[in-house]
């Protein structure tokens, strides 16, 4: 197929990008290069035959038309958004323009354009706190950040473009997914890479919230699958089966990277925090995929990428980004009490 990924020079969407040309698929690549893109995660296939570069927003229906058009796209797989809470309770508006807007410019200009199929990549974080049980994809939607909440909008948006025009969309709803390539400001890798350097790694409340981990790999896999297999309309949940706590992930990076536990600093916690995120696969798994990566084995190659990748990570550790990090962490790790 002649497949659009839009965000395809950040974290999933480059390792997307990487796997469907591996299956034979000719891909273009919308990315607008915010803060987070970074061309470099695709340098190994920057001039493979059938893949393809296009610098532009997907709020730009210009742009978008062109792109569907001039590549005869066939599918589009949405992994354009802002995607950290964090800098959604900073700056909620540019969250609302992507993950709302944007997803309505694509999915628009993808029904004028005949696109066979278009999955939206989303997140588990609509479904809210979840304090016990696994939500399920009949589930209301109850986000507890302008992020969560700009993802559930373009997921309804999505949504309605197949109960209104049978538009074929999917919808996936990932778990917190980590390996390689991902930006530093995201929990894994930032906790690895202030490991490294000695910096102390800044855990939210009693470090008690939990989450379900997800390889970038398996979520990769669980995409493709559903794009070409999934029922048009629907929605998948896509997890990893690997609950944990926040502060027993803090405490396994140090152990692997031989460092000591006093580097945790429990730090006031961000407004309105999930206390546990949890999803039930059942209907991803009848499908055909499940998860094949351990937790334990992916965590571990994860944290030796950033050990070995180091001039990757401390490029994008500058600037911006440590601007970002002073503005979110400093009063919080000043105020902060060691693990």
């Amino acid at each position: 197929m002649n497949i659009l990924v839009t965000g395809g020079a950040g974290f999933i969407g480059s390792h997307l990008v990487r796997r469907l040309l591996g299956h034979d698929h000719a891909v273009v690549n919308l990315d607008a290069l915010k803060y987070s893109g970074n061309l470099e995660n695709l340098s190994d296939v920057a001039d493979h035959p059938r893949y393809r570069f296009v610098q532009g927003d997907i709020c730009e229906a210009k742009t978008v038309e062109e792109v569907l058009r001039d590549h005869r796209i066939e599918a589009v797989i949405n992994c354009a958004a802002e995607t950290h809470v964090d800098r959604s309770i900073l700056d909620p508006s540019a969250f609302a323009r992507t993950d709302v807007v944007g997803t309505g410019v694509l999915l628009e200009e993808a029904r004028r354009a005949g696109v066979m199929r278009f999955l939206q990549v989303s997140t588990d974080e609509v479904y809210g706190s979840v304090e016990t049980g696994h939500s399920r994809e009949t589930d209301l939607l109850a986000p507890r950040s302008p992020y969560a909440a700009s993802k559930a909008g373009g997921d309804l948006l999505a949504l309605s473009y197949w109960t209104t025009y049978r538009f074929p969309v999917l919808v996936t709803r990932g778990s917190n997914t980590y390996g390689p390539n991902q930006y530093p400001e995201k929990f894994i890798p930032l906790f690895v890479t202030n490991a490294i350097e000695d910096q102390p790694l800044p855990l939210y409340g009693d470090g008690r919230n939990r989450r379900d981990w997800l390889s970038v790999f398996d979520h990769c896999a669980a995409i493709e699958h559903v794009l070409q297999h999934g029922e048009p309309g629907t929605v998948y949940n896509v997890g990893g089966g690997n609950e944990e706590e926040n502060l027993t992930v803090a405490e396994a990076i140090l152990s692997h990277l031989d460092k000591s536990k006093s580097l945790i600093r429990f730090v006031e916690d961000r407004p309105g925090p999930d206390r546990r995120h949890a999803v039930d696969c059942s209907r991803a798994r009848a499908l055909g995929w499940t998860p094949v990566v351990p937790f334990e084995q992916g965590l571990r190659d994860t944290i030796d990428w950033y050990r070995t990748q180091t001039a990757w990570w401390r490029k994008i550790k500058t600037g911006e980004f440590k601007a970002y990090y002073e503005q979110m962490y400093g009063k919080r790790l000043q105020q902060g009490v060691k693990g």
